[in-house]
């Protein structure tokens, strides 16, 4: 449809992330091994044990997605709500519980000769949060790669990210309890309240301002577009950070890496599938089941870096782990796309009537 809004694809920056984090990873170890005098003085710089210079990083990272997300669209959530349904159940009542039980399997039974039980329990809080925290911005790239509903695709980011401010604390502290890692609840509300709430809220003021002075279309093809790139550097810089910090806990465990992407990568085709195939068994069109499999599994793993430096320090090995949640993540996540772009002919073409669909499409083009 032609007013339908245009969201780009998958950038350069984006479609080689995995090198660049490769390249981040080098480089980081390098300066904390030959030079870490840098990494001990930006560790200086904290406040609540939050990392100031990584915490500005961050929300580098994480703002310029927020401006994305047009809240006025949870005002649809009663139009064609199956597919919410089918988001909201995986993202949340399935993939934290499946991510823990696939990472405990095969950290502290498949692996248990290869990692330390202390590592074993550092690197099962790591996929903790990496599986308690669905992504957020790249399903917007995942969305349009797979042709999905651009209207629908913005209902469901918008909902879910509601739903990370009431229940991303709870699930985090229950699991992590399970695995006897104790974390304070105050330090977890803090962690959302800096790298949640705040982006979140500086995101919407953005919006609302911006379209009020300038207009919806100058928000979304001139304003939105400058940060293209802001979040990727913003991520490239973090990385190099924390691994100048975890230099040593990788040159002492180099393996590790491969071992914490196993579980990580299963958890990321079962989660696609749960979702992609109970889409597919209540007849949803492909343009909605494709957006709704790539949003739980996919990861905000922004957040959930951030919270793992917050929690446990930059140069936790919870840290590391949920970095590997980055290495892994575009190359896997493109092998998803191409599963669902060549089974479109399981789904309906149709998806929301055409009445509903142009209503919504007004709203954010």
């Amino acid at each position: 449809m032609e007013k339908t809004k245009k969201i780009q694809g998958i950038g350069f920056f984006e479609k080689y992330l995995t090198v660049w984090v490769i390249i981040c990873m080098v480089v980081g170890v390098l300066i904390g091994k030959f030079a870490p005098q840098i990494p001990a003085l930006l560790n200086r710089f904290e406040y609540a044990n939050v990392s100031i210079p990584i915490a500005v990083l961050i929300w580098i990272m994480i703002y310029p997605m927020m401006l994305k997300v047009d809240f006025q669209s949870v005002k649809y959530v009663g139009k064609n709500p199956k597919g919410l349904f089918v988001t909201w159940i995986t993202n949340w009542l399935i993939k934290p519980f499946t991510m823990f039980g696939i990472a405990s399997l095969f950290f502290y039974v498949i692996f248990r000769e290869l990692i330390p039980p202390e590592l074993a329990k550092d690197y099962l809080a790591g996929a903790v949060l990496l599986g308690a925290a669905p992504c957020t911005a790249m399903v917007f790239v995942w969305s349009t790669l797979t042709k999905g509903n651009p209207a629908y695709t913005v209902v469901q980011v918008a909902t879910n990210d509601l739903i990370i401010l009431f229940a991303f604390v709870p699930i985090v502290k229950f699991l992590l309890g399970i695995s006897n890692v104790e974390v304070p609840w105050d330090t977890l509300f803090l962690s959302v309240l800096l790298f949640v709430v705040i982006p979140l809220t500086a995101g919407i003021l953005t919006r609302v301002f911006m379209v009020k002075k300038k207009g919806q279309e100058y928000f979304d093809k001139k304003f939105v577009p400058k940060f293209n790139n802001v979040t990727v550097v913003g991520l490239l810089l973090t990385l190099i950070l924390i691994f100048s910090f975890q230099g040593n806990v990788i040159l002492e465990n180099p393996l590790h890496i491969l071992l914490i992407a196993v579980p990580l990568v299963i958890q990321t085709f079962l989660i696609f599938f749960i979702a992609y195939f109970t889409c597919k068994a209540l007849k949803l069109p492909h343009d909605i089941a494709a957006p709704a499999g790539m949003i739980g599994a996919s990861n905000f793993f922004e957040l959930a870096v951030a919270v793992a430096i917050a929690l446990f320090g930059a140069s936790s090995p919870v840290a590391l782990a949920t970095i590997v949640g980055v290495l892994v993540e575009v190359p896997v996540m493109l092998i998803l796309v191409k599963i669902a772009n060549s089974t479109t002919h399981w789904f309906p073409q149709r998806s929301l009537d055409q009445n509903t669909l142009n209503k919504i499409e007004r709203k954010i083009s």
